[in-house]
Formats: structure tokens, sequence, C-alpha cells
């Protein structure tokens, strides 16, 4: 068995913001039901991947043979860094290097660290937005913080500038986490702040009309109501996270490999708007960015420019 104390400690010392931890299991019977919906309402869009393996998303105990234990974490990724004014700009998370490469760095960092104290070279695996695990549930679950409106994970007195990483652990730990409750109140602002109606009260997160699923994950033309949405991030979109007032709360993240370079905040909208293959290839190096593709940052461009 590992002590709760030990994973803290442990995830501190990779340069994790927060960690929690909590029995591995099924998800709660609520949380089911949002899946069923989200997915037979077609509000998923075109990721399709999400329709698979849906048994293990809803039961870490399947993804992981003789799973025990989750342990959730989370890395801040807020900057203070701004793009020039009147520029255009793109999502923060997306603004350093590949969140899934900083973060499966410090996961397994700690999975060796627990295997050596264990001595189970087979203790867990580590995930971070690459496998059926649905990490906002068990950020929640865990303790760390609770799910917004905007579908984000909130954390007390820190806001939503947060990845979140998971382990799933073949070991007990001698005392797990609490969820903690919803604070959003009657507050509505992320939902009046979003420049599609992606977000309502009662069904959450429709993808077909976010502007981050659109610039990112759709391929094709970018429909009409979202490029007239665009202006001035042409990659992802931050409103509902710029609109909830918890982020009044975001400090800058001691974690450099997020911070822009210097070459990004420098450029112009006539620099976007000339973007070549090269330029690409070289601001973008080792960044979540590649995952529109060149050609996809192109056509958002060329539609919030019309």
């Amino acid at each position: 068995m590992i002590s709760h104390q030990y994973i803290t400690e442990l995830a501190t010392s990779c340069g994790f913001s927060a960690v929690g931890c909590a029995p591995a299991e099924a998800v709660a019977e609520w949380r089911k039901e949002q899946w069923h919906d989200y997915l037979a309402s077609g509000r998923h869009a075109e990721m399709h991947y999400l329709e698979q393996h849906i048994e293990k998303r809803l039961d870490p105990t399947l993804l992981v043979e003789g799973a025990r234990s989750v342990v959730c974490v989370a890395l801040n990724y807020f900057t203070e860094a701004e793009f020039p004014a009147n520029g255009y700009t793109l999502s923060r998370y997306a603004r350093g290097k590949d969140y899934h490469d900083v973060i499966k760095a410090r996961l397994r960092k700690m999975l060796d660290s627990i295997a050596d104290l264990t001595g189970n070279a087979d203790v867990g695996r580590a995930f971070c937005d690459t496998a059926p695990v649905d990490e906002h549930y068990w950020a929640w679950r865990t303790g760390i913080g609770w799910l917004g409106r905007n579908t984000q994970l909130i954390i007390p007195q820190a806001g939503s500038y947060f990845f979140i990483g998971t382990l799933i652990l073949t070991e007990e730990i001698d005392a797990y986490d609490s969820p903690q409750p919803n604070r959003c109140g009657t507050c509505t602002r992320c939902i009046e702040a979003c420049p599609t109606c992606a977000l309502s009260k009662e069904k959450g997160l429709d993808a077909r009309r976010c502007l981050s699923y659109l610039t990112i994950e759709h391929r094709g033309d970018l429909p009409p109501f979202a490029s007239k949405a665009l202006s001035p991030c042409f990659y992802g979109c931050d409103r509902c996270q710029e609109a909830c007032p918890h982020n009044r709360f975001a400090t800058p993240t001691p974690c450099t490999d997020f911070h822009p370079s210097e070459e990004l905040l420098r450029m112009t909208p006539t620099d976007w708007e000339s973007l070549d293959r090269d330029t690409y290839q070289h601001l973008f190096k080792g960044s979540a960015v590649k995952r529109a593709k060149f050609s996809g940052l192109q056509r958002n461009i060329k539609a919030m420019t019309q």
C-alpha cells in the first residue's frame, strides 16, 4: 500500500500544481448517462474515437488490469505573455511545447518512482489525453477541482488554465480524496461569452459549434458562423475561460516549457497571412498546433480574414 503523503510529495517534486487520489472503479451513473447522451445526440461531432472503447472510458479497471487506484495531476499552463495589440492569437494552451510530451515525461518519472518504492514493475500506466480515460471526471473525483459549465476543470483559488494527467495504479493508496463541490452557482458568464452558442446550461458543450473543435479537429471548410466568430484567434478558443471569474486567480506557470517564444509573439497579421510551410515547421516544432496541420492553419487564417 502506498501512502497518500508519498504521492502528494512525489507529484510536487515532479512539478505538478495539484494532485488527488481515488479508488479505481466505474464512473458514477450520472456521468455514464452524460456520456451516452453526448454521443447519442452527436454533440461530439466528427470525434468518432470517443465512441470507441466507451466501456473502458467509463471504467478504468477495464483499461488497466488489476487497477486499484487513480491518481490525477494538474499542471498550470497560464502565461502573461501576450501577442501584439490588434494582432492575431492562438489559444493559450498551444503557445508553448506540446503538453502531451511535457506531462507524459513527468508522469513516467512518477511511475518509475512508485515502481521502485513498491518493487512492482507493472505498478500502473500513465495517460495524458491519448487513451479512453475520462480525465476531467477523475480530476473531479480525486478532489482537485470541479467541472464548470464550460466543461473545464476549475481549481479553487487557481482557475482553469491547467492540463490534466492520470496514473492508473495496481496498488492501493492509504487515503483517498473526496470530490469538490461545484462553485459555479448561478453564474453563466462562460455560456454568454461563447460567440457560437456552443455551451448550454442543460447540455454542456456541443462540439459542432465549438471554435476549438472546428479550428483544430474538424477537417474541411469551416461553417460560415465559425468564420465570422474567429477573429482574432485562429487556433482554438479561450473565450469561455477568459469570462470565468475564477480565472482572476490565475498565476503564471513556472513551467518554462509552456512559455511562448519571442518569435511567435512577434508574428504580425501580415506574417500570419503569408505563413509558409518552413516558417510553420520552425514556429511549431514540438507543439500541439501540429494537430491542425499546416493546411488547417491556412484554412483558419483565410476564413478569419475573408
